[in-house]
């Protein structure tokens, strides 16, 4: 199963911040590395942009030897539809590079329930228990790319789920659930509260495996 991680440098709230260290490796890095723990992915792509800015990306996925495509910056529908385009995949994950803490074996699981059933899209942000910074889609590779004509609205382009999700009843749509609602935590990387916090529990956990459960602990001791 291919992976999609959409990354830009040109964050509005904390510019740069994929590619800010946290104890030596940057966030994109550990999203990468979290991802790459999946025992149902096969292939990582980052989704990065031909805006200037992003040739930093660009060079750090050349340093790391991480495959990459740059489309387009504010159509990140149609970036996702020109990487699905260019090779024969049945389906996709998509993982937001802001998400240092995910969990391979939600990815897992998001996986595993899209394989055993004919789903065009499986989810855990539709409704959301997670907390943020976990959030796994999986998503039918052709319905995505059927869909590109009717993305018109510049909130589907830039959010690339969002079309599916407001018209949920066109599509069938799985949503997995937390068996505790957790949504109201924050551990994806949007401020720079959001990094100094994520600092705090990797400084704790000392670059350990991750998991959700645990990183629930730390924060719950620390924050």
């Amino acid at each position: 199963m291919l992976c999609i991680i959409q990354a830009r440098y040109s964050s509005k709230r904390l510019r740069g911040k994929v590619l800010k260290k946290i104890y030596g490796l940057s966030v994109l890095e550990r999203v990468y590395n979290q991802v790459k723990k999946s025992k149902k992915i096969s292939k990582i792509i980052i989704a990065t942009s031909k805006q200037a800015s992003d040739k930093k990306i660009i060079k750090f996925c050349k340093i790391k030897k991480i495959s990459y495509f740059a489309g387009p910056l504010n159509n990140v529908f149609k970036r996702f539809y020109l990487i699905l385009k260019s090779g024969n995949y049945k389906s996709f994950v998509r993982i937001s590079s802001d998400s240092p803490f995910m969990d391979p074996k939600l990815i897992d699981r998001g996986i595993n329930l899209f394989n055993q059933n004919n789903y065009d899209l499986v989810t855990n942000v539709f409704k959301r228990t997670f907390p943020k910074g976990f959030s796994v889609e999986v998503i039918n590779a052709r319905i995505f790319m059927d869909t590109l004509s009717r993305i018109k609205k510049n909130e589907f382009k830039e959010h690339v789920t969002t079309f599916f999700y407001k018209n949920f009843k066109n599509y069938k749509i799985k949503n997995f659930y937390n068996r505790i609602d957790k949504s109201n935590i924050n551990l994806s990387i949007d401020t720079k509260n959001d990094f100094d916090k994520a600092k705090k529990i990797i400084k704790f956990c000392k670059n350990k495996n991750f998991s959700l459960n645990y990183i629930l602990k730390v924060y719950t001791k620390i924050i």
